[in-house]
């Protein structure tokens, strides 16, 4: 059963198991678990948002947390939106990408997202798997949530360019997922994305972007220390994390 103090939150009825041990996805010599939320038809919006505070996680309905055997590595992360202020090279693709449209549009799976998303997995993540999703697992990974959850669409002169899955909770923005066109070398779209979701926030009055999980030995994930202040959730307690130099 979960370490969560159930007092303290609306979903005394959720029930938490851990899974079988399986391989890590970002650190290959580990094995990994995960502890899972159950029954998914009870984890709502609100739900749902005190479950990214205390460091779970969604992949379509499915809702989790690392809870590995004898690894902490996986640091639950966000961004106060507040103290966020953009460094040289995030100035520089913000410069490089305004010509970017954004438009909201509704939850649902669209032939061009599905491409897009293949050429870039097989660019970026070549040999990870997801290359060879299915429309069926595509759909079931990011096209399925029974919380509020965006699809944004950025266009450039009508040509697609990247889409992302955002959740809408109720202090911020919980990153989901975001693919782009890996042909495109002028600026970082995904650093654009990021920043352009810290904007969000802020225009929206919502304090935190949370960005996932963090390890300091992926290289996949080093590119979330570069938006600092970068809180990460360590003992049960939200604290800025310190970088080393490197």
């Amino acid at each position: 059963m979960s370490q969560l103090n159930e007092l303290d939150l609306p979903f005394s009825l959720l029930q938490f198991y851990a899974t079988a041990p399986y391989t890590c996805s970002y650190l290959p010599d580990k094995r990994a678990r995960s502890q899972v939320a159950t029954p998914t038809h009870l984890i709502n919006t609100e739900v749902y948002g005190h479950l990214v505070r205390r460091g779970f996680r969604r992949s379509g309905v499915f809702t989790y947390r690392p809870k590995c055997d004898a690894c902490q590595a996986c640091v639950p992360v966000r961004l106060p939106v507040d103290r966020f202020t953009p460094s040289r090279s995030q100035r520089r693709s913000i410069r490089a990408h305004a010509d970017l449209r954004a438009r909201e549009l509704p939850l649902a799976f669209r032939k061009e997202h599905y491409q897009l998303y293949l050429r870039y997995q097989a660019v970026r993540h070549a040999g990870g798997g997801m290359d060879q999703d299915s429309h069926e697992q595509y759909a079931h990974f990011l096209l399925q949530s029974r919380i509020d959850t965006r699809l944004i669409e950025f266009t450039r002169n009508g040509e697609l360019c990247m889409v992302s899955v955002v959740d809408v909770l109720n202090d911020g923005l919980s990153s989901v997922y975001t693919f782009y066109d890996p042909d495109l070398q002028s600026g970082s779209l995904g650093t654009y994305n990021i920043v352009w979701q810290i904007a969000q926030c802020v225009a929206n009055g919502l304090p935190y972007l949370y960005l996932g999980y963090w390890i300091r030995d992926c290289p996949k994930m080093s590119y979330k220390a570069r938006f600092k202040p970068l809180q990460g959730l360590i003992d049960g307690q939200w604290r800025e994390l310190a970088f080393r130099a490197r």
